[in-house]
């Protein structure tokens, strides 16, 4: 895959603030970046200086290899970005919002494409509603619609979930999934919601106090015996007594009649499960996932508790 952003040693202070400490990653074509830190680590500052809101002390930025300073309204036309909450017309229609905006973009944008954009974000049949109308997740999508309506390379959604409820949550989930999955766009995403993140990303880039932190592909990040595994039982009374007298209790996390929880790698699943079976235990359901709050949490210095990352 080709890069599409190739960011390099950029930083930014303001005052005796360093924001942004020679920050440096790229972005390959058609993947989902995860871009995480507390706040306060920097992400918005980078954001910025990507969309060319504000410059960069040193350091550079290049869209498909051309550098951003010194082909700037070219390289906006290959961006499209959600900056938290979209700025909406709320008596104008869903259609005359996104026509508007296509206008703005200074191209020449025909309305197949806006009935495109549309179905794409999952607003055919609600275009001729007046925005004010729309729920809180509609509205997203629409500045969703807004930001790829002139077909760019590069989507940034800046904690495009924020205040959303759990079924907006989900149809954004699923929108950035089909986007790079059928439509091979290009996103890189924040939120401070990490389970989110870490069902939609291909790559993460975590930074803390302006730095990188850790980047690269999500399934290089963790050391496999961190995985959890997750067994739904038929409620057991006494499941703790067998648990604690087994192989298997050093390993374990949590312990309640009718869940179990163990931190180890996922090679030893099958082995578990037919220990359990012989000790008369009724598995509902097993599953097993990376323990990404507590990894995010002990690389940016802080203690992750086992309650916490599960």
């Amino acid at each position: 895959m080709k890069p599409i952003l190739e960011v390099t040693d950029l930083s930014k202070s303001f005052k005796k603030f360093k924001a942004v400490d020679k920050l440096s990653f790229t972005i390959e074509q058609g993947a989902v970046y995860g871009f995480l830190g507390q706040n306060g680590a920097g992400k918005s500052t980078t954001m910025r200086m990507l969309l060319g809101l504000i410059f960069p002390d040193s350091g550079t930025i290049a869209i498909n290899g051309y550098k951003f300073n010194n082909s700037r309204r070219f390289l906006l036309k290959n961006i499209g970005a959600v900056i938290e909450r979209p700025d909406l017309y709320g008596y104008l229609s869903g259609w005359d919002n996104l026509r508007m905006f296509a206008t703005l973009s200074g191209m020449s944008i025909p309305n197949k494409r806006i009935h495109e954009v549309l179905e794409i974000v999952g607003l055919k049949g609600r275009e001729k509603d007046k925005v004010k109308a729309y729920s809180q997740g509609m509205k997203q999508r629409l500045g969703i619609a807004i930001a790829m309506v002139h077909d760019p390379d590069l989507l940034i959604l800046d904690e495009p979930t924020n205040g959303l409820d759990p079924q907006g949550i989900a149809e954004i989930r699923a929108l950035v999934i089909s986007l790079s999955r059928d439509h091979n766009k290009t996103i890189l995403i924040s939120s401070h919601l990490l389970y989110e993140i870490e069902q939609i990303a291909t790559n993460m880039l975590i930074i803390h106090k302006g730095k990188k932190l850790s980047d690269g592909p999500v399934s290089q990040l963790f050391n496999p015996d961190e995985t959890l595994i997750e067994i739904e039982l038929q409620p057991e009374e006494n499941i703790k007594t067998v648990v604690e007298n087994s192989q298997w209790y050093g390993k374990s996390v949590r312990i309640s009649p009718s869940k179990l929880v163990f931190k180890m790698n996922p090679s030893f699943t099958p082995d578990l499960n037919r220990w359990l079976v012989n000790q008369n235990v009724n598995v509902l359901n097993i599953n097993s996932r990376h323990s990404f709050e507590a990894y995010f949490l002990s690389i940016t210095n802080d203690t992750a508790t086992t309650d916490r990352a599960i």
